[in-house]
């Protein structure tokens, strides 16, 4: 198990407050060092004072922050074994089968993810958030949801504009966003879900890990890892749980799913949309 899970698993079944979500979420970004850092020091990473640090400790079950360094020291030490096969690329692509790997244990709990689809499903109008490196995601899970939603909404421009759309899809009668937050974790992203749950949406966050900064903004969090091993990220995870979750929307109404789904393939036919 890489470091990072490992430190993320110390978080299991501890309700944080939203400084305590940054604290945790700043120990997994920075996991192989994070076990020689000062209790200042993750402060200043963080953003937050020392003495939340030092309450973020005993709140994990330490007598206080140099314990809990001690604990992760053990957690992020490293793990003897044979050294990676493959070049660089290789590994890269392996690290994406783990990933997938764990979200499949992950997806044991079929309950939480159907229950997740039938609160998108009964949303009309389902408005899909998806700001820069996110905006291609959101389009992919639309383009296939709306095969099967009589009314999804892609959200992909930032800007005033986005407050106004979310406001105009829950005067429609919108009950949830769906939104893709994944690293850098766009400010506006942040800002438009704040602006969800004041138009009293329920928020649906998609991302990279269940301490990542959406938790403090979202009622359901679905967490898929992001590969990091190249210049820019692989989002092969987030992309299967967001098909995944598409199943689930299905699942919830399968009668006008197929209903629909009829409907556009006798369209498709009409129209000679495809060649095969």
């Amino acid at each position: 198990m890489a470091s990072t899970e490992r430190v993320v698993g110390l978080f299991d079944g501890v309700r944080l407050t939203p400084t305590q979500r940054r604290i945790a979420h700043c120990l997994v970004q920075h996991a192989p060092a994070i076990g020689y850092l000062s209790a200042a020091e993750v402060a200043e990473l963080a953003g937050v004072s020392q003495p939340s640090v030092t309450r973020f400790a005993v709140a994990l079950g330490h007598d206080g922050y140099p314990a809990l360094r001690r604990r992760l020291r053990e957690l992020t030490a490293a793990a003897p074994g044979p050294p990676p096969a493959g070049n660089e690329l290789q590994q890269a692509v392996r690290a994406e089968i783990d990933n997938l790997d764990r979200l499949a244990g992950q997806l044991a709990d079929r309950e939480r993810i159907a229950e997740t689809g039938r609160l998108l499903a009964a949303s009309r109008p389902l408005p899909v958030l998806g700001l820069r490196s996110a905006a291609p995601l959101a389009a992919y899970f639309a383009y296939f949801a709306a095969k099967v939603h009589p009314d999804v909404r892609v959200l992909d421009d930032g800007g005033s504009l986005l407050t106004d759309r979310l406001e105009q899809a829950a005067e429609a009668g919108a009950r949830a966003l769906l939104a893709f937050v994944l690293p850098r974790y766009p400010r506006e992203t942040l800002d438009a879900l704040r602006e969800a749950r004041a138009a009293q949406l329920t928020v649906v966050a998609i991302t990279d890990s269940p301490v990542s900064p959406a938790t403090e903004h979202a009622d359901v969090v679905l967490s898929a890892a992001v590969g990091a091993q190249l210049v820019f990220d692989l989002h092969t995870a987030p992309m299967t749980l967001a098909m995944v979750l598409l199943q689930a929307i299905c699942d919830a109404a399968p009668a006008e799913t197929q209903r629909r789904l009829e409907a556009f393939e006798a369209s498709a036919a009409r129209r000679q949309l495809f060649l095969g």
